[in-house]
């Protein structure tokens, strides 16, 4: 099949890819202009601090397929790819990390699985975590594992945000406005065929990673929360647990007082489960003030991200 006739869309977030973005852009290109097809790529700028915006101006100004967003501040990696779906104008979108550990080279395949008309989009996933810390790829397993059981999301163990789909489902993701996104649920949310590629894992090819577990572990927290109702039930049923708790041991003091006349024993047993109980309401609340925080900054409708610099008229500024 011919693709002279379509046009793919290429969303890189970037933020301090100096050193990665030169391998990136040429091999990416190489492998794009032996697709034979129209394309481009729209990188965008997340508040980076070191030379990633003067690169891009340079991509920008030697390549007219290559457009570049650069935002105000770091607004991070969701609103980065947010803004490149607002932006693109392909026939096909894909989204892709600047640091080589999603293959360029695996595209031709994602695209002539799209046109064979199967499927929606064609989804990237890890064969192996080699080369990843044991207790990180634990913690990860153990994330999908939970967040599969509990929400309507389909996320696959290894799921890359690395994906090539089609204008409809792009289009979808740009409808769903919210401002907490976790954009791994969204895809498996919202449906539509997905073939899931497997490939085995890849290092970075310059520059140091940006996910620590801290922010990978608030991540996973946040992908919870927007996706599962879960955690507040679980904060209700340790109310209703703790309250048949404390019948049954007040008919145990009743009795022991009746019927052998023992007084209650000690102070020490007290303040234990004064604080254990204490211990358990302040959990739920922490549970409820995280959904809460998330309809706080759901009710503002602040913009999703800011832009303060492109090489295009017609890109929108602020969503």
């Amino acid at each position: 099949m011919s693709n002279t006739s379509i046009k793919i869309s290429l969303i890189v977030p970037c933020y301090n890819e100096q050193a990665a973005l030169p391998v990136f852009c040429r091999e990416t290109m190489e492998v794009l202009k032996h697709m034979d097809c129209d394309f481009e790529l729209i990188f965008i700028n997340d508040g980076s601090t070191d030379d990633t915006l003067p690169l891009l101006r340079k991509f920008a100004k030697d390549n007219p397929h290559v457009t570049y967003l650069s935002f105000s501040r770091n607004f991070g990696k969701e609103a980065a790819m947010y803004a490149g779906f607002a932006n693109a104008g392909g026939d096909y979108v894909a989204v892709m990390d600047a640091d080589m550990q999603d293959p360029p080279s695996l595209l031709p395949q994602m695209l002539e699985i799209l046109q064979g008309g199967e499927y929606d989009s064609v989804a990237t996933c890890r064969a192996t975590r080699k080369g990843e810390p044991k207790i990180r790829s634990w913690f990860a397993r153990k994330f999908y594992r939970i967040i599969n059981k509990i929400s309507d999301a389909d996320i696959v163990d290894g799921a890359r945000d690395f994906r090539l789909m089609k204008r409809e489902m792009a289009d979808v993701i740009v409808s769903m406005s919210e401002y907490n996104r976790f954009s791994k649920g969204i895809f498996g949310w919202i449906g539509f065929r997905t073939y899931w590629l497997h490939y085995d894992n890849v290092e970075r090819v310059a520059g140091q990673t940006k996910w620590n577990f801290w922010k990978l572990f608030k991540y996973a927290v946040s992908g919870i929360i927007n996706f599962s109702q879960v955690p507040l039930s679980i904060a209700s049923w340790f109310g209703i647990l703790m309250t048949l708790c404390s019948f049954f041991f007040l008919l145990v003091i009743i009795v022991r007082k009746l019927a052998f006349g023992d007084p209650v024993a000690g102070w020490a047993s007290t303040i234990c489960v004064i604080i254990f109980i204490g211990g358990i309401q302040l959990f739920c609340l922490g549970v409820m003030g995280q959904y809460i925080a998330k309809t706080y900054m759901e009710t503002k409708r602040r913009p999703h991200y800011i832009i303060s610099e492109s090489n295009r008229e017609d890109i929108r500024k602020v969503k």
